[in-house]
């Protein structure tokens, strides 16, 4: 039993810091993608801004996603990584439709009153990331309470709740600082600057790199 878990141990490590690149290629796709739209004259083309947050925002989940499925193709027990962008690719799309009614009803998504819009394309899968991990975390343990526990050690889950918090108020204030995302370069700088999902996997990878530590110093 202990050489089981010892092993699933081990084949978590590295995950966070595999899927980190997959964040640095979804921004890149963004940036990439604003400024051929912005050299074709579509600053501010709907449709555009919709490509290009979804990529600098959500492109990493797309891949995670992927990554994912063929993890959990690979062997037949899940891990805390596989739950996490599980969940993040399926949150992703939530912030379409956020964006689609907000335009509908007239909301000016260039002011301050649209600031939410970026901030649900680069945390609604965070958000999805969140819960799904604390669901992996009840069956793994058995019972919320134990779940719970678990969820708040947990170096990676505390990291997504504290960017949850920190990306609206970061785009509040400079929105009314008087920032606004005019051009589709600026709004996948804009969307890139919320997408903090890149600290949790930072969080895990140096996590990992710490437990490994001492086994490499014993052996």
């Amino acid at each position: 039993m202990l050489k089981a878990r010892e092993e699933h141990e081990e084949q978590e490590r590295g995950e966070f810091g595999k899927l980190l690149r997959y964040t640095l290629t979804g921004f890149a796709g963004g940036l990439l993608a604003a400024t051929v739209l912005d050299h074709l004259g579509f600053q501010r083309s709907g449709l555009g801004q919709w490509l290009v947050r979804t990529l600098s925002g959500e492109g990493e989940s797309v891949f995670e996603g992927f990554y994912a499925l063929q993890a959990r193709l690979r062997r037949a027990e899940a891990s805390m990584a596989e739950a996490y962008w599980r969940g993040k690719f399926l949150g992703m799309t939530a912030p379409w439709v956020i964006d689609l009614t907000s335009r509908l009803l007239g909301v000016n998504v260039y002011g301050l009153e649209g600031f939410y819009i970026p901030f649900f394309y680069a945390m609604s899968d965070q958000i999805g990331a969140n819960v799904s991990g604390l669901a992996f975390l009840r069956r793994k343990e058995g019972s919320w309470g134990r779940a719970f526990r678990h969820y708040l050690a947990h170096p990676v889950m505390l990291a997504s709740w504290a960017i949850i918090l920190a990306a609206p108020l970061g785009l509040f204030l400079a929105r009314l600082l008087g920032f606004s995302p005019g051009t589709q370069v600026l709004t996948a700088a804009e969307t890139i600057a919320a997408n903090l999902c890149w600290l949790p996997p930072v969080v895990g990878w140096l996590s990992e790199k710490r437990s490994q530590g001492p086994k490499k110093d014993s052996a």
